[in-house]
C-alpha cells in the first residue's frame, strides 16, 4: 500500500521554543521522527517546515523537507500546502504525524493508513487506545473519543466521556466499562480533503472543545478510529518531556 507521511513543523512553541530542532542524542527532534515514519510502509516521508533552519537541518539528515508559509493557522493549513507542493493526486494517503513525537511507533503509523484504505467512507482515520486511570479520564488535556459500533468516531471531547450516569453521582472515582478511550494525535487523510478541510468554516463544537477534528465531524465527514492496547510513546511539549526522552534514548544507545 502506498501512503505519504508528512510531519508538519514550526519553530514556533511557548513552552519549548525551536523544538523540531531540539537535540535528542546528537540529532533534531523532528529528524528522530522522520527516522522512525521511514520505518512504516510509506512510500515517502517529509517534513512541511517553516523555517529554513528546520529544512536545512533535515537535509543535513537525508530527510525530505519542502518549506511552506510562515503565517498557516494551524498544522492542517501547512499539510495542505505541502500536498500542492508534492503534487498528491485526489485520493492519494497521507499520514499526519506530528513534529514532537520521537517514540511514534511505525506500525501505527501503518495501521492509520491501512484504516483509512478499508474505509472508504471515511475521510479520515486516527487511533485510540482504552484510558487505564481516572485521572487520565478526568484530564482535561486528555481527549477522549466516543465510537460507534462500526468504528467511525461519533465525538471527541475533552470532558469525560462517554458520561456514567449512575457511577459519577457523587464524582468520577472510578472508570466506566468498557474502558473509555484516549485519542491519539495522528491522522490519515485522503489528500483531496486534506486539501479542502482548511477551507471548510470553523465549527462552533469545535471553536468549543478547541478540537480541530470536530470540523470534520460537524460538516458530515466521518472518522474512522483504530484501538491500540496500548498507549504510544509520549510525545514532547516541555523541557522535562524533553529530557525524558533524551535520557530513554541514551540508555538504548541510539547514535
Amino acid at each position: 500500500m502506498s501512503f505519504t507521511v508528512l510531519i508538519p513543523a514550526r519553530l514556533a512553541s511557548t513552552r519549548l521554543p525551536d523544538k523540531p530542532l531540539a537535540d535528542i542524542g546528537g540529532v533534531p527532534m523532528v529528524v528522530r521522527v522522520a527516522q522512525r515514519a521511514e520505518q512504516s510502509g510509506a512510500a515517502q516521508v517529509v517534513v512541511a517546515a517553516d523555517s529554513e533552519r528546520i529544512a536545512d537541518a533535515c537535509s543535513r539528515h537525508g530527510v525530505r523537507a519542502v518549506l511552506t508559509r510562515t503565517d498557516h493557522p494551524s498544522g492542517s493549513d501547512r499539510l495542505a500546502e505541502a500536498c500542492e507542493q508534492l503534487g498528491l493526486e485526489r485520493d492519494d494517503l497521507v499520514v499526519n504525524v506530528q513534529g514532537d513525537e520521537p517514540l511514534i511507533d511505525p506500525g501505527l503509523i501503518d495501521a492509520v493508513a491501512t484504516l483509512l484504505r478499508e474505509r472508504p467512507q471515511a475521510s479520515m482515520s486516527t487511533a485510540a487506545h482504552p484510558i487505564a486511570s481516572v485521572a487520565e479520564f478526568a484530564n482535561p488535556n486528555v481527549v477522549k473519543v466516543v465510537l460507534q459500533s462500526d468504528g467511525l468516531a461519533l465525538y471527541f471531547s475533552r470532558a469525560p466521556i462517554p458520561w456514567w450516569r449512575d457511577g459519577f453521582g457523587q464524582g468520577v472515582t472510578a472508570l466506566p466499562q468498557p474502558a473509555p478511550l484516549r485519542h491519539i494525535g495522528i491522522y490519515g487523510y485522503r489528500a483531496g480533503f486534506l486539501r479542502a478541510f482548511p477551507r471548510m468554516a470553523q465549527a462552533p463544537v469545535e471553536s468549543c472543545e478547541a478540537l480541530e477534528q470536530l470540523r470534520a465531524l460537524w460538516h458530515g465527514h466521518r472518522i474512522a478510529v483504530h484501538v491500540s492496547e496500548t498507549a504510544p510513546g509520549a510525545g514532547v511539549d516541555t523541557p522535562e518531556d524533553l529530557q525524558r526522552v533524551r535520557a530513554l534514548f541514551a540508555r538504548a544507545g541510539s547514535p
